[in-house]
């Protein structure tokens, strides 16, 4: 590695490290390299514009940004809040148990942990602290935990980012989620069942069985995204981005004719806020692909791929690892940067280790959605504590547990590949 690139890095953490924003340090270190290499800086723009033009699937991103924002608009979530209540709000921890219900089936809809965090967190952390029957703190941290299954059950706009930078099919990253996202379910539930046993939390009052129907009914237009986005892209019907605009567009019809719950002056509110966010991520991932251009000039992908070969690990070994160095890294960086920066560093050596790259992307991506909730750059920490008010170090306080249960979801991913697989290869795939 060249001094240019040393001195690349030392700008680039210094930059961060002052609080300017990620993308932005990212772009800044990189024209420093070009200038100290003697290259042209306008090259950082030609690989921004043309990584950013030339790739079909990232139109998939703002799309389901898009369909995210409007189904917060509108009066969606309140409805599949009231389903799910009716579903498993009559067990022990049954406020808990929607929490998590909620997301499972949200995430289906939007691919963003934090659309999930803003789109349910105000409403069902306001259910659960009526009459102190939750604790603030514990409120808050199950939703931050449930929030981190939204990018995991597809869509998901970090399997697109991954998709992007390792050249793997995106149906099968989205068919691999799909286990792994009711896993973390799962064992929030499990968690949030035995808390709620040993704080003795009153159950609910049941939901009459007989308005399962008449809730189901309204939910049911909602609950139907997920299957037509799905159909859409393993029926062959449409790719990944087509299924993306589909989506957005089925969403705005519902919000805005269905349900009525849309103004076009919301509409206008909405439009703008998901340009705002598919700025922000489109900046980030210019700024990773002229990053990545440098990392490839100076050749490092090579380089860490012969180190670990040396090293002589196995496959086991090097996930392990790998996955590690991913949690630390999620306590200081951002998911995008990680996906987009730090992974393509690894992914040469996973395919010359024989490394599945599906059950490669979605541990990783799990990984990366784990560092969400984890201090002190936990970000949906920070988005829940602004939509509620609850002080960050109660959230903090009471996150712990919920970590650790999705550190063992992730363990079991990455020890039994088949969590991942088993639906990717029932559709086909043979990577």
């Amino acid at each position: 590695m060249s001094p240019a690139f040393y001195w690349c890095i030392a700008l680039l953490f210094g930059l961060a490290g002052i609080g300017a924003p990620v993308a932005l340090s990212m772009i800044v270190s990189s024209i420093f390299y070009l200038f100290l290499k003697g290259q042209d800086v306008g090259l950082a723009a030609e690989q921004m514009i043309q990584g950013i033009y030339d790739s079909f699937l990232l139109l998939a991103i703002p799309l389901f940004i898009t369909a995210a924002n409007i189904m917060n608009a509108g009066t969606i979530s309140e409805r599949l809040l009231k389903f799910c209540l009716a579903l498993v709000g009559r067990f022990r921890g049954g406020l808990g148990h929607v929490n998590v219900v909620a997301n499972m089936i949200f995430a289906g809809m939007s691919g963003s942990a934090v659309a999930d965090a803003v789109g349910l967190g105000k409403i069902i952390i306001g259910m659960m602290r009526q009459e102190n029957r939750y604790s603030a703190g514990y409120a808050a941290a199950i939703t931050a935990a449930a929030s981190t299954i939204g990018p995991i059950i597809p869509p998901s706009i970090p399997m697109v980012m991954y998709a992007l930078i390792s050249d793997t099919s995106i149906g099968y990253l989205f068919l691999g989620g799909f286990v792994p996202g009711i896993m973390m379910g799962f064992a929030l539930m499990i968690l949030n069942a035995r808390m709620a046993r040993i704080e003795n939390v009153p159950l609910e009052e049941p939901v009459p069985r007989s308005e399962l129907p008449r809730l189901t009914l309204r939910a049911f237009p909602a609950l139907m995204m997920p299957v037509i986005l799905l159909f859409g892209i393993y029926g062959g019907a449409t790719t990944p981005t087509e299924a993306a605009a589909i989506a957005a567009l089925y969403a705005l019809i519902l919000a805005t004719f269905f349900y009525r719950a849309v103004s076009f002056g919301t509409l206008y509110s909405v439009f703008l806020e998901s340009g705002r966010a598919t700025a922000s991520v489109g900046l980030v991932i210019g700024a990773s692909l002229i990053f990545n251009y440098i990392v490839a000039a100076e050749n490092i992908p090579a380089q860490v791929s012969t180190l670990m070969k040396g090293l002589d690990v196995s496959p086991l070994v090097f996930l392990l690892g790998v996955n590690v160095l991913f949690l630390i890294l999620g306590c200081l960086l951002d998911a995008t940067t990680i996906i987009l920066v730090i992974i393509p560093l690894f992914i040469p050596t996973c395919k010359a280790l024989g490394i599945d790259m599906v059950h490669f992307g979605v541990t990783a991506v799990v990984n990366c959605m784990i560092g969400l909730i984890t201090p002190p750059y936990g970000v949906l920490l920070f988005v829940i504590n602004a939509i509620t008010g609850i002080p960050l170090r109660t959230i903090i306080k009471a996150i712990w547990p919920f970590i650790g249960v999705l550190v063992v979801a992730l363990l079991i991913m990455l020890l039994v590949p088949q969590t991942v697989l088993f639906l990717p290869r029932l559709f086909g795939y043979v990577g």
